[in-house]
């Protein structure tokens, strides 16, 4: 199969094998850059265009947040939005976004609602990241966008979060180690090899998991505790 039937083929993880091999082979000079933005951005466009049902979804989920959002979290929600509709071919055979993607992008976009959800932005991740993965599984929709976009919601939210409302310095590296370093580290590999590198995944060890429940919890029992100081004071 020739280079151009790769890019035009169903198969999103060949054709990012091939444009990351396409950049490796040109010595990442100016002008593999060039071509390999735009054959990146030419799939784009056309896969996007093949799912117009899941563009609206993705739009109408984005437009919600956008109405919940602070004027300064409008770009966060740009963003995620453009982060969407250009990764639309990991769909694969899948026309529409499916519920448990659409929670997953809903759950991207929480940071820039925090003035109106405050401390329910936590909660609200984590009820959304365990339910999306269970309808995913149970209804036979999983698919590289939700795998790939559920890690990286998870690492923009609560990467955003330790960054703004956790103070301790040992929590912001752990937040680091389990989300932003592997991701740095990844997209490094995979230019470097000129094809896809995946994140070694254990049925067992799943430290990013480990540490959102766990910053998760401090923020339940930060609440519960202050619920108790005012029920005291008020008493």
């Amino acid at each position: 199969m020739g280079r151009r039937e790769v890019l035009d083929g169903v198969d999103s993880r060949a054709a990012t094998d091939e444009l990351l091999a396409g950049l490796r082979q040109g010595r990442f000079s100016g002008r593999a850059l060039g071509a390999f933005l735009a054959d990146a951005t030419l799939r784009s466009l056309r896969e996007a265009r093949k799912r117009p049902i899941a563009v609206a979804e993705a739009t109408a989920v984005h437009a919600g947040m956008a109405a919940l959002a602070h004027p300064h979290g409008r770009v966060w929600i740009t963003t995620s939005w453009l982060m969407t509709v250009t990764h639309l071919g990991m769909l694969e055979h899948r026309r529409t976004m499916g519920l448990p993607n659409l929670l997953t992008i809903a759950r991207a976009s929480l940071p820039a609602a925090a003035h109106r959800l405050g401390s329910a932005v936590p909660v609200l991740a984590l009820v959304t990241d365990f339910v999306d993965g269970k309808l995913a599984r149970s209804s036979g929709t999983v698919t590289r966008f939700g795998t790939q976009g559920d890690y990286l919601a998870d690492a923009a939210l609560w990467t955003w979060f330790t960054l703004t409302h956790e103070h301790s310095r040992g929590w912001q590296l752990a937040t680091f180690a389990a989300w932003a370093i592997p991701v740095a580290g990844l997209t490094v590999a995979s230019f470097a090899k000129g094809g896809m590198v995946d994140l070694p995944r254990s049925r067992w060890l799943r430290p990013a998991a480990a540490v959102e429940v766990l910053i998760g919890g401090r923020v339940l029992w930060r609440l519960l505790e202050r619920r108790q100081r005012q029920s005291a004071a008020e008493g």
